[in-house]
């Protein structure tokens, strides 16, 4: 089968596409035909050998997948051949990837795509809207009439958290650029604020005096001292980007807010609370209230320069959306 794959750690001029034998599933593992898979920030720390998780070399690379089943073990119950179906968390731990014409899936990590949902369409978020749905029910504990405050909210994952936050009935501050403000506001923000205003702790404190009961920040700026000052009590911070990060925690207004701060990344996320994603992932794109701002379907072989594109910051909240070549 065609794939994009590396044979060691380095940079994107490490993939390469080529032939590799097909996978063989296991008696619970479900064989997939692949019809999408895209790329992902956490894709490109995998490959660079930044995050070390366990990887058997060649190495097929890519998080999320969208096919049909082509083949299902003894022990996977649940799908049969034909069905259309979608996976978030192959690639890590020693899981090959799904960027290959055909990928081995454990039953319980793979879910049905809904009837009237495009493959690319669902390609492009399963990624930042499960990563968004963790940081604020699962993580986050959000709750109806809440307030969350969203850094980045235009990107894939922040425009995710707009979305999701909305949907359950919170109110929800977007800070982003001035002219994401009506993007935003599309995916049901309560107020966006420009994220380069320096009086933006004011505005926030003036439109919640009490404070805010939850902050995500998908910028990776992770600026505490600033979050822990716009916390209401008992508010919550989950930290999700800036692998690199090392901000100063001001203990001493935290827990005197009765605050917490909790870190989390989707690929140590367990698979009930991956399923529990999924049914809410599959309503809201079965409902319209999941979709990428922008996408670009590119041909599998391009792995490479999909790679590039997004470490150099090329992509600007755009989704590259890989297909195998025979698709093309």
């Amino acid at each position: 089968m065609q794939a994009a794959y590396i044979d060691d750690f380095g940079p994107p001029d490490a993939i390469r596409h080529g032939e590799l034998p097909p996978p063989v599933p296991g008696p619970t593992d479900v064989l997939v035909d692949t019809l999408a898979t895209t790329v992902n920030p956490v894709d490109t720390f995998i490959r660079a050998g930044t995050w070390r998780t366990g990887v058997t070399f060649p190495f097929v690379i890519g998080r999320d997948l969208v096919g049909t089943v082509a083949s299902v073990g003894p022990g996977a119950t649940g799908f049969a051949v034909g069905d259309r179906v979608w996976c978030n968390s192959l690639g890590h731990e020693g899981r090959q990837g799904a960027a290959a014409e055909r990928a081995v899936v454990p039953v319980d990590r793979l879910y049905h795509l809904p009837d009237g949902v495009r493959p690319t369409d669902a390609a492009a978020v399963l990624h930042p809207s499960a990563t968004g749905y963790l940081a604020l029910f699962t993580h986050g504990r959000l709750r109806p009439g809440e307030t969350v405050l969203v850094a980045g909210a235009a990107g894939n994952v922040g425009s995710a958290l707009v979305a999701l936050a909305a949907e359950a009935g919170a109110r929800v501050f977007a800070a982003a650029r001035p002219e994401d403000e009506e993007h935003c506001q599309r995916l049901g923000a309560t107020a966006v604020l420009d994220y380069r205003d320096p009086r933006l702790p004011e505005r926030v404190r003036g439109l919640s005096p009490h404070g805010v009961d939850l902050i995500v920040d998908t910028s990776g700026h992770n600026d505490m001292t600033a979050a822990v000052d716009l916390l209401a009590f008992r508010g919550r911070i989950v930290l999700l980007a800036g692998l690199r990060s090392r901000p100063v925690l001001p203990v001493g207004p935290l827990y005197l807010k009765d605050g917490t701060v909790t870190g989390f990344v989707i690929s140590r996320a367990t698979t009930a609370e991956l399923a529990e994603a999924a049914r809410t992932l599959n309503r809201l794109m079965v409902a319209g209230r999941l979709r990428a701002r922008a996408v670009e379907e590119r041909p599998l072989s391009t792995a490479r320069e999909a790679h590039k594109r997004l470490e150099q910051g090329e992509l600007n909240g755009r989704r590259v959306v890989l297909l195998p070549d025979r698709l093309l």
